[in-house]
């Protein structure tokens, strides 16, 4: 047989290295999405890098795929790297896949990517219709014009000269202030120094005329001008409980933008604000949901000419991408003089009492608190928190990478075991206190069993190298924890290397260092164009980090404790354990962590976020029990070991981290 007629046999490198990229996107789309693919021609395909998500629009992707036949319909899901396409016959879908699939196009940002398609028999799952969150508002064509473009050219934004506001030109915008200044470092404002003048007299007449019709309820005398430009957003947040009234409303000036409001339970409403309209916020909207907008430079909205206020998944055949223009916010606030007694007693700083922390006074009572907090906590999340788990750390896989082939490797805490298959090299066996996330180890063919990590069943100096990733800080006394490293370095032959990470209490607020106040990583070209807030944005592109919301130690306060009241949130028992708020700072280094249970994952079971009266659901609240790290207690605590030295030490993430020699 000649070379020329064995080619027609062997696939190029090219067409193998495509191959393996079309099966793995596949494969992502499974594990992610629940997207299953066929090996066979049907008339529908999913193009995953051709979506919303990773700024690619309807404009782009429907011309590119009507070459190829009659499209009966493209849905393209809000903020999914991915979109539907169903032919009207399966000869026009066939002729798609061959020409399409490892098609290079641009995105919307001139970045190139490469599409991929595989058939579907289900095009997508039913999205339903998403109402606004209860209480909030939003009044479309507020203002004339006229009235616009008389407010935008009263800003001043040259430096101040009559002290009447203040002006501050934070990071990603510009910000003035008028009646109070806004602290931004602890989102409230000073009742004994008002600025000299209140706020601009060319709003007088509109605020009188809004209570005359009735939009709002109260004069404010706060305001806080913002100017955006495309690229730039404000992170989720709820306006402090006990600084202002009730009622917050916000004026959009310049251009459109989509607002992102979160509940608790994880429901995200993306609503979309038009020029010169009114949102207005109270009751719940205000109280329990955070609001934010997402830095990009594109935004998903309805594809049809006139832009509605409204959510923005209602359907998904008519979703496009946006380019952000300048916008600005006149953001009106009444100050409260009086305590908050609103109905969220749970999320509101007037109501929420202190209590002093309860640490164990023995060795009993520490494992008593991990039995409650830690084991029978994770029993219960295995499925969900598997669910979030799953894209592993680069600076961990780096780590096994680096050790020797055939190297045994001991996972301690090992989880959902997403370390367990990194490098096919090694031989690793994981171990944890949590039956059901061993029993999800083993339904992915790995080797894992059940254990205390202060007594491994392994024998001593049996092991390469160990893992301890997020494991010892759920030890509620320095010895436990003291013994944990002991355990770790007793697995280790002379010369093994045990890698360890705890959660630091230093989260370096708002700095770039700290992936939990920054969301997932993302390339740099598709910064603008991602949506932080998606799970599975950047999966064909570039994934880095699984950081779920519920373990966001540090940002921009939001107060993301359910209110008790309609909640299944499980009472702490009689533990005087301070419980952190998330997406705050640590205030106190042995606290409970909440971990709002969405659904069954483990189970199959759908998630219910609404209750059959349109209620909101939430699923049960479950509390973990941790010691987070101050910086150099975790060296510290491994320089206690007489047979080990450090061979590194490092902040990662969030986490305090160190790697160590057995000598």
């Amino acid at each position: 047989m000649d070379s020329n007629h064995q080619s027609n046999y062997k696939l190029s490198k090219t067409e193998k290295k495509f191959l393996r990229k079309q099966i793995k996107a596949s494969h992502t789309l499974l594990r992610h999405e629940g997207i299953e693919t066929v090996l066979y021609a049907t008339q529908s395909l999913v193009v995953a890098n051709g979506g919303l998500g990773n700024g690619v629009s309807r404009n782009q992707l429907l011309p590119l795929l009507e070459k190829c036949g009659l499209v009966d319909a493209l849905l393209m899901p809000p903020n999914k790297p991915y979109s539907f396409v169903r032919y009207k016959t399966t000869e026009e879908s066939q002729k798609a896949y061959f020409a399409l699939n490892g098609k290079e196009i641009e995105d919307d940002l001139g970045q190139k990517i490469i599409l991929y398609l595989n058939f579907v028999e289900k095009e997508w799952n039913e999205l339903g219709l998403q109402t606004l969150p209860p209480g909030l508002m939003v009044v479309e064509e507020i203002i004339s014009s006229e009235d616009e473009k008389m407010l935008l050219k009263s800003i001043n934004w040259a430096e101040n000269t009559d002290n009447r506001n203040v002006q501050k030109s934070l990071k990603h915008r510009r910000v003035k202030h008028f009646g109070y200044e806004f602290h931004y470092e602890n989102n409230n404002v000073d009742r004994g120094k008002p600025l000299p003048g209140g706020l601009p007299y060319i709003c007088d007449s509109i605020l009188e005329k809004w209570l005359k019709e009735g939009y709002i309820k109260q004069k404010p005398d706060q305001l806080t001008i913002n100017q955006y430009e495309p690229g730039h957003g404000i992170p989720a947040h709820i306006d402090t409980h006990s600084a202002f009234e009730d009622e917050i409303i916000s004026l959009s000036l310049g251009a459109e933008i989509v607002m992102d409001f979160k509940h608790p339970d994880g429901v995200t409403v993306p609503v979309m604000l038009p020029r010169r309209s009114l949102l207005v916020m109270t009751g719940e909207s205000r109280y329990l949901w955070t609001h934010g907008i997402t830095p990009r430079k594109f935004d998903t909205v309805q594809a049809s000419k006139s832009r509605k206020s409204g959510t923005i998944t209602s359907d998904v055949g008519d979703l496009t991408l946006s380019k952000r223009g300048i916008r600005t916010s006149f953001t009106f606030r009444k100050v409260r003089q009086t305590p908050c007694n609103c109905n969220y007693p749970l999320v509101c700083d007037s109501q929420r009492k202190e209590t002093p922390p309860s640490f164990p006074e023995s060795d009993k009572e520490a494992s008593q608190l991990e039995q409650e907090y830690v084991h029978r906590v994770y029993e219960e999340i295995a499925g969900h928190f598997s669910s979030t788990r799953h894209t592993p750390w680069p600076h961990i896989v780096e780590f096994l990478k680096a050790l020797p082939s055939g190297s045994i490797v001991a996972d301690v805490g090992c989880g959902n075991g997403k370390y367990l298959g990194i490098n096919k090299e090694l031989y690793m066996i994981g171990c944890d206190c949590s039956q059901n996330l061993v029993d999800i180890c083993r339904e992915r063919q790995f080797q894992a069993f059940v254990c205390d990590a202060l007594a491994v069943p392994i024998r001593s100096e049996s092991c390469d190298a160990c893992i301890s990733i997020a494991v010892i800080h759920h030890f509620a006394t320095v010895e436990r924890r003291v013994t944990a490293l002991q355990e770790l370095v007793r697995l280790l032959r002379p010369g093994g290397k045990a890698l360890i990470y705890v959660w630091a209490m230093e989260q370096e607020y708002n700095k770039r260092k700290s992936k939990y106040l920054r969301g997932n990583r993302i390339s740099q070209g598709m910064k603008g164009a991602l949506s932080s807030n998606t799970s599975v944005q950047g999966l064909f592109v570039e994934q880095m980090s699984d950081v779920d919301s519920q373990d966001l130690a540090c940002s921009v306060p939001s107060n993301d404790d359910l209110q008790e009241k309609g909640c299944n949130s499980r009472k702490v028992g009689n533990s005087k354990l301070p419980i952190h708020t998330n997406r705050t700072s640590f205030h106190s280094q042995d606290l409970l962590v909440p971990w709002h249970l969405k659904g069954n994952p483990a189970k199959d079971k759908p998630v219910q976020p609404f209750g059959p009266d349109g209620s909101h659901d939430p699923g049960p609240v479950f509390h973990r029990y941790y010691h987070v790290f101050c910086k150099g207690e975790l060296e510290a605590a491994c320089q206690t070991l007489s047979n080990v030295s450090i061979l590194q030490n490092y902040y990662d993430q969030g986490n305090w981290c160190v790697i160590l020699q057995k000598v």
